[in-house]
């Protein structure tokens, strides 16, 4: 049996904010107090470039009631960061950990971070620097590989749900059509959890577009139309990154991002042309459309309950494991066991390698062929992690009959 290994945790926060990645950290902080491994824990300040900066903050020095607050708070507390570090910069990094005898690194992220983390513990193996790294999964794309679904994801999706739920409602009192684009470049995933929203008959959304079915302009604009036709109104979830059938952006302002990705979800000009292009070819005059972009990611009070519970037990489960003799480096992964009433879930440890750079796409089980939407097999994946949804009253369809009409 090895011994025990001793010496401080560094936790850092990566990539775009969540309703729960808090819990996670905060669940990762009360463990690490209960390991006799674990001498300190500092939290980096916006992740890797914090790291580097040796801006550290001392959280063994957190209250439980901060802790507390802190953990139920959207976004993240210890600040995020968008840099991709190199084998330059992490072996940088690795000297930073043992300047301040940095024995355990935990990195909440997606998979960029899982695959920073990956090269970290690398280096630190090359060296023979004793040192143990976990990746602590999060994001509201839920495309990380091997897990079943992604801390994040689950009150992300219902948020989606819920503001598909409202816009129904008022897209039936006064009829048009309403566009709404989610986040999502190549994976469908919280597209798709708009049709939590279908609580009754002809409930929207009545489309959904996600980036892994190729995007016709002109089926689009008939299917459209077929619906105005037969209910006087169309609401629409459409996914950030839907493409054409040769993988190009249907619409885009040539903006790149900081990885040097295509903008998408910083402007509304992907739903400005979808609704352009309705009016002109259905010389349709109610159109509206709505980019709903970072709210997706932060938004207070619409916590799944089942999504923070999730994030908190990750947090802890990393730090358990890694603190543990006989330990080695790896990436939380999230295990269903059941559905519906009976949904529950595990946590086991994945090698680095299988979740970092790479991503997961949905899958098509959970996709309609020849339409856009989504099977009832995504309703069961994706009810247990958004959580109930409200109950909706609708007045009885009783007419008052016309005066000297039969009645």
């Amino acid at each position: 049996m090895q011994s025990l290994l001793k010496g401080n945790a560094v936790i850092g926060q990566s990539g775009g904010p969540t309703c729960v990645i808090n819990e996670s950290l905060v669940g990762a902080i009360e463990e690490a107090a209960r390991h006799e491994a674990v001498t300190g824990v500092f939290g980096a300040r916006h992740g890797i470039e914090g790291m580097l900066k040796e801006d550290f903050l001392d959280l063994t020095k957190t209250d439980p009631a901060t802790l507390a607050r802190v953990a139920r708070t959207p976004s993240a507390a210890l600040g995020s960061v968008r840099l991709k570090p190199g084998k330059e910069e992490c072996a940088a990094l690795l000297k930073v950990f043992q300047r301040f005898d940095v024995r355990y690194f935990f990195y909440i992220g997606g998979n960029d971070s899982a695959e920073t983390a990956h090269i970290v513990q690398q280096l630190a193996d090359d060296s023979g620097y004793e040192m143990r790294v976990a990746h602590i999964p999060k994001t509201i794309d839920n495309d990380l590989r091997v897990t079943d679904h992604c801390p994040g994801f689950g009150s992300a999706a219902r948020f989606v749900a819920l503001a598909h739920i409202g816009d129904n409602l008022d897209n039936a009192a006064l009829r048009g059509v309403k566009i709404n684009v989610i986040m999502g470049r190549h994976a469908g995933f919280l597209t798709a959890a708009a049709c939590l929203a279908r609580l009754g008959d002809d409930d929207g959304p009545h489309l959904i577009y996600v980036p892994e079915v190729a995007f016709d302009l002109q089926d689009f604009c008939r299917r459209v139309d077929d619906h105005m036709t037969r209910l006087g109104r169309c609401v629409i979830a459409v996914s950030e990154g839907i493409q054409d059938k040769d993988q190009q952006p249907i619409f885009s302002t040539g903006e790149r991002d900081s990885h040097g990705n295509v903008q998408l979800s910083g402007t509304g000009a992907l739903g400005d042309f979808l609704a352009s292009t309705l009016k002109k070819n259905l010389k349709l005059k109610r159109v509206r459309a709505d980019t709903f972009g970072y709210l997706q990611r932060s938004f207070p009070t619409v916590i799944s309950e089942t999504d923070a519970r999730e994030a908190r037990e990750v947090g802890a489960f990393a730090v358990k494991t890694v603190a543990a003799r006989d330990s080695s480096s790896g990436s939380v992964a999230i295990r269903r066991i059941g559905n519906g009433k009976d949904y529950g879930a595990e946590y086991f440890f994945t090698e680095l390698s299988n979740v970092a750079r790479d991503s997961r796409s949905l899958e098509d089980q959970y996709l309609v062929s020849g339409s856009p939407d989504v099977s009832p097999a995504y309703y069961d994946y994706v009810a247990p992690l958004a959580g109930p949804m409200p109950e909706v009253g609708r007045l009885a369809d009783a007419r008052v009959p016309k005066p000297g009409t039969a009645h």
